[in-house]
C-alpha cells in the first residue's frame, strides 16, 4: 500500500473529526475521547485525511480496511498470460490440428499465444516456405476466431515468431 494510515496511538493531533463505522459524523472531539469510543466498539481509530484541519479519523476494523485497499489495488487488472507454442518446419497436418486445438483453448481462456518456429540448418535457407507454413496455420486459427497477429520475427534470427491475441 503506497499511503500509510496512522491508527490508534500513532495519531498525533490533539483534536480530530470522527466518523463512525456506519459513516455518521460524530463531530470534532479530543483524541483520547475518540480512542475510547473506538475501543468500546472493539475497533480501530484510523486517520483517513491527515492534511485536513482537524484531521479526519474513522472508526473501523483496520485489518478489513487494509484488505479492501489491497483488493481494490489489484482487482482491476485483467490477467492475461503468454502461452508459447512451437511448430517445426516438418510438422505433419495431423499434429498441426492438435496444436490448433491447443491454441483455440488458450484463446478461449483469454490468453495471448506466441507461435514460434525454430529453423535449423538448411531450413533457414527456406525461410519463405517456413513463413508460408506459419501463415497457413494462422489462417486455420482465423477460421474460428477474430484474432490480431503481430509478426515478431527478425531477419537475423533463425526463429519465426507470431504473437496472437483475440480481438
Amino acid at each position: 500500500m503506497s499511503k500509510k494510515h496512522r491508527r490508534n496511538n500513532q495519531i498525533k493531533a490533539d483534536k480530530v473529526r470522527v466518523i463512525d463505522q456506519d459513516g455518521e459524523q460524530l463531530g470534532i472531539m479530543e483524541l483520547k475521547k475518540a480512542l475510547k469510543k473506538a475501543r468500546q466498539k472493539d475497533l480501530d481509530l484510523v486517520e483517513v485525511a491527515s492534511k485536513a484541519k482537524p484531521p479526519v479519523c474513522r472508526i473501523m476494523d483496520f485489518g478489513k480496511f487494509k484488505y479492501e485497499q489491497e483488493k481494490k489495488k489489484g482487482g482491476g487488472k485483467e490477467k492475461t498470460t503468454l502461452k508459447k507454442l512451437g511448430i517445426k518446419f516438418n510438422t505433419s497436418p495431423h499434429d498441426l490440428q492438435t496444436k490448433l486445438r491447443k491454441v483455440e483453448s488458450f484463446l478461449e481462456k483469454g490468453n495471448q499465444v506466441q507461435l514460434s518456429m525454430f529453423l535449423r540448418g538448411r531450413e533457414n535457407a527456406l525461410r519463405g516456405r517456413a513463413k508460408d507454413k506459419m501463415n497457413e496455420f494462422v489462417d486455420m486459427i482465423k477460421e474460428d476466431f477474430d484474432i490480431k497477429v503481430e509478426d515478431k520475427s527478425s531477419r537475423k534470427s533463425n526463429k519465426l515468431k507470431f504473437n496472437i491475441t483475440k480481438k
